[in-house]
């Protein structure tokens, strides 16, 4: 069988520079606006790109005198995408410590029905200490919230396996809608959780929604090589790509999983340009727009270590790597200043395009090379795409880069399915409660 790439768009309010919003050609009045969103989701299913992916966060990311905040919550906001599309993917990111299995269950078997098979759910444990503020606690350390989130997706997964996949009759003749023998209550008692099930959703169109992961520390590539089927990962270099992707692979096994099972996914920032001159402008005019006290204090935020603007020209002080926030992102902002003797300014500057992922100038066939190279190497099975101004990057990206990888043969000309998971090449799990034995289900009648 031959191998597809696989691409996803990720979609950041109107870019993933944040100088973005102060570029004449982005509208940052648009950051609420849902059109503005359902435009990108049509551009990106023209592009028979896999899906569309919206990060989050439960606080303000960064000081919003500087930058364009504040965007709308993406379960709501892929449930108005899905009626205004038919084949692209909806991926939320939604947080296992700020949260309940339960809800969380039901929202994302709600957005599988909607979309006819679409969803995915990019799982996060919430890293920052302004998230936990808002919930009154203090951060769980980074072990706990793995912890939990371990714990939180086995929930999860029961539930959505509580009702088989011919639980519905609908014998309108016998008066029968359901089997109940097939809707099984999941009893889970644990260190976190308790709760009974069953949902009270039917079996979704693709079984259980997509599950996509999206750290990289120890923690995090144990997790991802248990549950996920997809990992967003920020790399810097081809051999550190790769060697994160074996990593990743050799880790299957203690799961008893394939390696065709899970798809890594590095995030890449295209600058694109007709010319390497005009990719190159463009890459300068954002440069030219970033306000460093908003690069200043993200840094800060991110590696634990307050710096004032007489420190933009020298080098990056001695920081450790270990956190109880986001290690991997931290290890790899600290590492990519030391390996290119970055000064701090340099550094913002980078950090400015991609947040730590990979940021790429060039023409269309440039970037279809950086890509190919990184795909043929086994570096990655495709790319989480993050335009640096919307919907301008995203239209360069699908009108040039596209048909580039196209006739390369390295990307689908259509969908293969109706589902997300047809399209990335997964199968459609069962439930987990099919073979059990017929249980008696209570049923609760609203009064």
């Amino acid at each position: 069988m031959t191998r597809h790439l696989h691409l996803n768009a990720f979609l950041m309010g109107v870019g993933h520079h944040e100088a973005a919003w102060r570029h004449p050609s982005a509208e940052p009045a648009r950051l609420t606006d849902v059109r503005h969103y359902q435009n990108l989701a049509r551009i990106a299913e023209r592009g028979k790109l896999d899906s569309v992916f919206l990060a989050d966060g439960l606080a303000l990311w960064g000081n919003v005198r500087h930058n364009a905040l504040g965007g709308l919550e993406p379960l709501t906001l892929l449930s108005a995408l899905a009626v205004v599309t038919e084949h692209v993917g909806l991926i939320a990111t939604v947080s296992t410590t700020y949260n309940e299995p339960f809800h969380v269950a039901r929202k994302f078997a709600s957005l599988d029905h909607i979309s006819r098979g679409r969803a995915g759910w990019n799982i996060v444990t919430s890293a920052g200490e302004a998230e936990a503020h808002n919930f009154g606690i203090e951060r769980p350390p980074h072990a706990e919230r793995y912890a939990r989130a371990t714990e939180f997706l086995d929930v999860v997964g029961k539930l959505w396996d509580s009702w088989e996949d011919d639980a519905v009759l609908s014998d309108r003749a016998g008066g029968t809608y359901a089997d109940l023998g097939k809707i099984h209550p999941i009893e889970h008692e644990g260190a976190h959780f308790s709760v009974r099930g069953p949902l009270n959703t039917s079996r979704t169109p693709q079984g259980r929604p997509l599950l996509v992961q999206a750290g990289s520390s120890e923690d995090g590539k144990d997790f991802a090589a248990r549950h996920a089927e997809a990992v967003f990962t920020a790399q810097q270099t081809l051999g550190e790509a790769r060697e994160f992707s074996i990593d990743l692979r050799n880790r299957l096994r203690a799961y008893g999983r394939r390696q065709e099972e899970l798809l890594v996914l590095p995030g890449i920032s295209p600058i694109i340009g007709s010319t390497e001159e005009e990719a190159h402008r463009l890459e300068k005019e954002l440069e030219d727009l970033i306000i460093p006290a908003y690069g200043l204090s993200q840094l800060a935020t991110l590696i634990g270590v307050d710096l004032k603007e007489d420190a933009l020209d020298k080098p990056l002080p001695d920081v450790g790597v270990e956190t109880e926030g986001a290690q991997s992102r931290r290890k790899l902002v600290v590492e990519l200043a030391r390996r290119e003797r970055l000064t701090v300014r340099q550094l913002l500057s980078r950090l400015a395009g991609g947040r730590g992922h990979r940021v790429v100038a060039g023409t269309p066939e440039q970037i279809a090379d950086e890509l190919q190279e990184w795909f043929d190497y086994g570096a990655a099975d495709g790319f989480n795409i993050m335009p640096p101004i919307l919907p301008r990057g995203l239209e360069d990206f699908v009108d040039h880069v596209v048909p580039e990888l196209q006739a390369r043969g390295l990307f689908r000309t259509e969908y293969e399915g109706g589902t997300l998971r047809e399209n990335y090449g997964l199968t459609r799990p069962s439930s987990r409660y099919a073979a059990e034995p017929d249980r008696e289900l209570d049923v609760v009648v609203a009064s």
